[in-house]
């Protein structure tokens, strides 16, 4: 039989992971459905178990202590697995149920995800999804999401990533029709310096770089911008750039329905760059089912 006092170490234990999870008592509370003297109880009992102190609590706030930041940071991976396994024996149905929780970029929300969304819902009706959208590049499973959707990011070691939508995508420059009339064609990248330009800037305050290419010449130019949108308001920019505002450079994709309209016109076209497109990223050791039958219909879409 198992031992009553080991259990309930491993429940405290599981208390004091969730509070470094969710940086708060009350959180905590909430999350797992007992009362904030019950959490505080179990963070007390739990220390005394061990020895040490492992939060530092202030009328304001909770952080670990060192032994508790070194005991967090070894043992979350296994508690994130844990409860994957959980999730897991919950789905281990003929239908895949629970929550997908993906943490994406922006710029995959527009016309990449959406379609691929609707498709796998479909077929999982019985899953759940929620999306974080940011511009930063983050940790997905750190930041308590079962996967991440990015542009080249730096992977970890134990991390996987497979392509998710088209192999390769360029940016473009554009402009509208009325705009280029009045302030005349661009002959080279370097010719944007004397226009009037919409930038895109990162939550991070970095300037989407305009990156140029052809037959081996390759350059960025950094024009200073007259009109500057963060990259979750691209549409905006868009718009601005449909309305004579000025040269916007920015996913091809994003402005060939407006080069179809004929509200913006291609601007050195020859010049305009590849890269690679998106990838789902994961951890090799953190598979929920949802996230696996997710991984299984990007695969299948992929090689219709």
């Amino acid at each position: 039989m198992a031992n009553n006092e080991d259990i309930s170490g491993f429940n405290d234990l599981a208390v004091f992971l969730d509070i470094c999870e969710t940086g708060g008592f009350r959180k905590t509370a909430q999350r797992l459905g007992l009362s904030p003297s019950s959490v505080s109880e179990r963070v007390k009992r739990l220390e005394q178990q061990i020895g040490v102190p492992l939060l530092t609590r202030t009328t304001r706030s909770v952080s670990p202590t060192d032994a508790g930041r070194s005991l967090a940071e070894r043992l979350l991976p296994l508690y994130a697995e844990a409860r994957a396994a959980l999730k897991d024996a919950a789905s281990s149905q003929a239908e895949t149920r629970g929550l997908l929780k993906l943490n994406v970029t922006g710029a995959v929300m527009v016309d990449i995800l959406p379609p691929l969304v609707e498709g796998f819902l479909e077929k999982h009706p019985g899953v759940r999804i929620e999306f974080v959208v940011e511009d930063r590049l983050v940790d997905a499973v750190a930041a308590g999401c079962d996967a991440g959707i990015r542009y080249g990011e730096h992977l970890a070691q134990d991390v996987i990533a497979v392509p998710l939508g088209p192999a390769r995508q360029r940016a473009a420059l554009a402009a509208s029709p009325s705009y280029l009339a009045g302030r005349g064609r661009l002959r080279h990248p370097s010719d944007v310096l004397d226009h009037e330009c919409i930038r895109l800037r990162f939550s991070s305050g970095a300037y989407v770089l305009w990156e140029f290419e052809r037959e081996g010449e390759a350059l960025a130019v950094d024009p200073q911008g007259r009109l500057v949108v963060g990259v979750d308001a691209a549409a905006a920019a868009i718009d601005f750039a449909r309305h004579g505002c000025g040269l916007i450079y920015t996913f091809e994709n994003w402005l060939q329905p407006h080069f179809d309209s004929g509200d913006l016109e291609p601007v050195l076209p020859d010049w305009w760059t590849n890269f690679d497109g998106p990838r789902l990223y994961f951890s090799r050791r953190f598979m929920p089912a949802p996230l696996r039958a997710f991984i299984d219909f990007v695969a299948s879409e992929r090689s219709k």
